[in-house]
């Protein structure tokens, strides 16, 4: 699947985030221990940002100034109505240059939809884009090795890809980062979550 056939998947699931049932504070508290390896509060930039606005209040209550990118239209219209004095980007990661420099980049149950060919090139202009000692917190399947799947477990089918764990280790050690979190949040799902830093 191509990202563009991600955004068209979540653009008939939007309810899902919107209903009271969502857990409002999914993501909060391991956000919260990323932003405690922040030096700077600049720019921040939250990838697949999708529609509940809940890292993007985080951020701002923490001092930051975010942006969200999100690649589905219907994601990003209840996001700016409920956000209006936030800059939202529609797009796709694999393809937007990112011309700002940031100290904190979040990409929470968002790039795992990425083609696995994609991978290492996104989360490589991810850390690029970082101010030297900038943070980037990203969740992803936490498989032994790398490959990919779909399943239609939210309604529509949709793609999830990793590189697995020492995948993504080896990854952020060439790019010369230091790893400061690690952690199987959701344990026995393999849902993880990792905190790097820009060295």
């Amino acid at each position: 699947m191509k990202p563009e056939d991600i955004g068209k998947a979540y653009n008939q699931i939007t309810h899902i985030w919107n209903s009271e049932e969502f857990d409002i504070n999914n993501g909060i508290s391991q956000h919260k221990k990323a932003i405690s390896f922040v030096k700077s509060r600049g720019n921040a930039l939250d990838v697949g940002c999708g529609c509940t606005g809940r890292f993007i209040d985080l951020l701002q209550g923490e001092g930051f100034t975010p942006s969200g990118l999100d690649i589905s239209d219907e994601m990003l219209n209840i996001a700016r109505k409920k956000h209006p004095d936030i800059r939202f980007v529609q797009g796709d990661i694999c393809e937007c240059e990112l011309s700002e420099k940031y100290d904190f980049i979040t990409a929470w149950d968002s790039i795992w939809h990425i083609p696995l060919s994609e991978q290492r090139n996104v989360l490589t202009k991810l850390v690029e884009s970082l101010n030297v000692g900038g943070v980037l917190i990203f969740s992803f399947g936490g498989t032994d090795e790398e490959g990919f799947h779909t399943n239609n477990f939210m309604g529509p089918e949709v793609y999830y890809s990793s590189l697995g764990l020492n995948g993504f280790l080896k990854l952020f050690i060439e790019l010369g980062c230091i790893i400061r979190h690690l952690e199987f949040d959701q344990y026995p799902e393999l849902h993880t979550y990792l905190v790097v830093e820009k060295a």
